[in-house]
């Protein structure tokens, strides 16, 4: 490993993390167009731009696979999925308190999601007004049953495939039956939420912007890599707790900003439950490099502590969106709930690594 200050590679973390970020970010570009063109709901849509959202963690993944690390892969994709739900639902929730959302409009989507709502700006912005009174985050309800029940069973999929005894761990095999299980979510989205075509333009300049962001993606991928395997180094901790806590949560930061933007533009569905389409991706397309190079599980206590959680965050999501308040979505004391069990899996995490339980 390269000989430089923990600090430094700090800084080589963060920036390989924008730049995958950035990278994601021009891919996506083209995808949504492509959702468009497909008559996807934003809801539905989601599953497909995952592809492109959850671009960074492929990366991660491939590189960790690449260069032998791949417990810090293993970790990243564990945390991430841990952390994003409840810090993307808390991001989302105060850049919706805003009092007049952007032009970009949910009016369609509502319209689809069984007549609520109305198209017109003005119907919208009463409706906002009063999901702020109410201090509701507002989501669509199809985002249960399209994308949270399916992302539920491929996480289901995941425990049956790694952690009986008898096939412990990720395996050849299991890369290619959650592979399968992404087409299969990807389909089931389709199927469900089809709607009218629209009319797209393709340009050469996104195109190529498409293309540069492939090459930047993977370069930041690269040095992300590096630098957790030498910062964990440096701390003498694992590298699968270094995937979980270092990589993951940094690799959080970009998406926290784009969070913000999708919500703060009116697309309050869209940019609250992106996070689960990215999720269900990491957990089966970024699952596929890992598996092909096999990964033993060596710590199983962590590793099943990890991945119950990961299955409790959409878990706690659905519940809440589903039950919790008059209308689909969270209110501000279920916010504050969800945060109630990070730091509840964050104490968890502490007895765990301790030995403590």
């Amino acid at each position: 490993m390269v000989q430089l200050s923990p600090w430094l590679w700090a800084v080589i973390l963060v920036v390989g993390v924008f730049a995958a970020h950035w990278g994601a970010e021009q891919l996506s570009h083209p995808i949504k167009k492509l959702r468009r063109q497909l008559g996807l709901t934003a809801v539905a849509g989601g599953a497909l731009v995952g592809i492109a959202a959850a671009g960074s963690e492929i990366g991660i993944n491939v590189t960790s696979a690449y260069r032998g690390v791949s417990d810090i892969g293993l970790g990243m994709m564990l945390g991430s999925n841990i952390v994003s739900i409840p810090l993307i639902v808390t991001i989302a929730y105060v850049a919706s308190r805003k009092r007049d959302l952007g032009g970009e409009t949910e009016g369609q989507d509502t319209r689809r999601d069984g007549g609520q709502g109305s198209t017109s700006s003005g119907g919208q912005t009463a409706t906002h007004g009063r999901h702020r009174q109410e201090n509701l985050l507002r989501i669509q309800k199809e985002a249960v049953t399209v994308l949270i029940l399916p992302y539920l069973g491929i996480l289901g999929l995941v425990a049956v495939l790694t952690l009986p005894e008898s096939g412990r761990g990720l395996q050849p095999i299991d890369g290619w039956i959650m592979g399968a299980a992404y087409l299969a979510y990807l389909g089931q989205a389709f199927f469900r939420g089809r709607s009218e075509s629209e009319d797209v333009q393709w340009t050469k300049k996104e195109l190529g912007l498409a293309g540069a962001g492939l090459v930047v993606l993977a370069s930041g991928a690269y040095g992300i890599v590096l630098s957790t395997e030498n910062i964990v180094a440096a701390l003498g901790i694992s590298r699968l707790v270094g995937g979980l806590f270092v990589t993951a949560i940094v690799t959080a930061i970009p998406e926290m900003f784009a969070t913000w933007s999708v919500v703060r533009s009116g697309q309050v569905t869209a940019g609250t439950t992106s996070v689960i389409g990215d999720n269900a991706v990491t957990m089966t397309v970024a699952f596929v490099p890992l598996a092909l190079v096999t990964v033993p599980i060596e710590d199983f206590q962590l590793y099943w502590v990890n991945l119950l959680f990961v299955a409790l965050m959409p878990a706690v999501y659905a519940g809440l969106t589903h039950w919790g308040a008059t209308e689909h979505g969270f209110t501000h004391w279920q916010v504050l709930l969800f945060d109630a069990f990070y730091f509840l899996y964050i104490g968890v995490m502490a007895l765990s690594v301790l030995n403590l339980f």
